[in-house]
């Protein structure tokens, strides 16, 4: 028994050569275990974001409320300018010591015959997010979310409705309105859209090995067409008629292929559209905000108070447990102060998630973690 006491260095080594203090069956489990951590990965979820300009800021408090609850080992895929990639590096690389997520920086890359194009599209660089399918190769799939996007729960809970797509859905996304008598592309929209509403692309969840698979209905040939070969004539076909750029696209896309899209609760991805002119986003109303979208810069300016104290209280958040468990107060006394705007008026629904997230993750003791 004194010879098994411990694995050493039998996996380099044959039977007959094995140090004095290794036994041979050590040996044996020490091969079946390496065995079994290679060909069980350690599963981890992948997410996306694309920053250009003004949005590093903006990045990094998105990741850092991923990471704040995630259960579940975190893969970065950030996309962005050069200029910004050592600001993230330096950002990302202090973090290390969390052991909870790994990061990759690329550049924006755009197919080179019609980079230009793509790169002017809408916003700089956000129709970056078309082609991640054909960037990633390796990646089965992904949650892409837009710069200004805050977790208020674990991104395993959003990554888990994968499991939930039936054997046609390739993406989710939610609705752009809830609402259609202020809905954009039902009033205004030139080009085909997704179901009633539209969907917002700000959140959006994909199986990128089925995206790559499928040949898609289209309204340019009887062909079907894939992933790669669908995106170029499409914006040649409607290039003067779409407003928001590659979300446009997708509405394009998924008017023809509806039953490859899953459509999430607004919940997912709650906007200031949802409370602005009086609350119309049921789910959300019921249990709270599980995703933010702080469109149209609500994160950075005055219209939007409600929006702008949670995207402040993330990010002057450190990933101390002490630090996260005292967000609640000074945020809740903060909101209290929304309530002359109609977001403000339904603040209760900003925290009661977030309450949540914080109760479960942080309030346990550490053997329950």
């Amino acid at each position: 028994t004194v010879r098994c006491k411990d694995f050493s260095l039998c996996y380099w080594n044959p039977y007959w050569m094995l140090p004095s203090d290794v036994c041979g069956m050590n040996c044996f489990w020490e091969a079946a275990f390496r065995y079994s951590l290679k060909i069980q990965p350690v599963q981890r979820i992948h997410l996306a974001v694309v920053a250009c300009g003004e949005r590093l800021e903006e990045t990094i408090t998105m990741l850092k409320s991923a990471i704040i609850f995630s259960i579940k080992p975190l893969q970065f895929h950030i996309f962005a300018e050069d200029q910004l990639h050592d600001s993230f590096r330096g950002i990302l690389d202090n973090w290390s010591f969390l052991q909870t997520f790994n990061y990759s920086l690329y550049p924006i890359i755009f197919p080179s015959e019609n980079a230009a194009e793509w790169k002017k599209l809408f916003k700089p660089c956000a129709s970056q997010r078309l082609f991640l399918p054909l960037i990633l190769k390796e990646v089965d799939s992904l949650l892409y979310v837009d710069t200004d996007i805050l977790f208020l729960r674990p991104v395993d809970d959003i990554w888990s409705l994968l499991k939930k797509f039936n054997s046609t859905q390739i993406a989710a996304m939610a609705p752009e309105h809830e609402e259609p008598r202020i809905g954009w592309y039902n009033r205004f929209a030139r080009h085909p859209y997704y179901g009633k509403t539209g969907v917002n692309s700000g959140v959006m969840l994909m199986n990128m090995t089925r995206i790559r698979r499928k040949y898609f209905k289209n309204d340019m040939t009887t062909a079907r067409l894939r992933w790669g070969d669908i995106l170029m004539p499409l914006l040649k076909k409607y290039k003067l008629n779409i407003t928001w750029g590659d979300q446009d696209l997708l509405n394009i896309i998924f008017f023809h292929n509806p039953e490859s899209l899953f459509v999430f609760p607004c919940q997912w991805n709650y906007r200031p559209d949802h409370c602005i002119y009086g609350s119309n986003c049921q789910e959300a109303e019921e249990e709270g905000i599980f995703i933010l979208h702080g469109n149209r810069g609500v994160y950075h300016d005055d219209k939007q108070p409600a929006f702008r104290a949670i995207y402040e209280a993330l990010r002057n958040c450190s990933f101390e447990d002490d630090n996260i468990r005292s967000l609640l107060k000074p945020l809740e006394l903060e909101l209290q102060k929304t309530v002359h705007t109609y977001c403000g008026k339904i603040y209760k629904i900003f925290i009661k998630q977030l309450t949540k997230s914080i109760r479960d993750r942080y309030d346990r003791p550490p053997k329950e973690r």
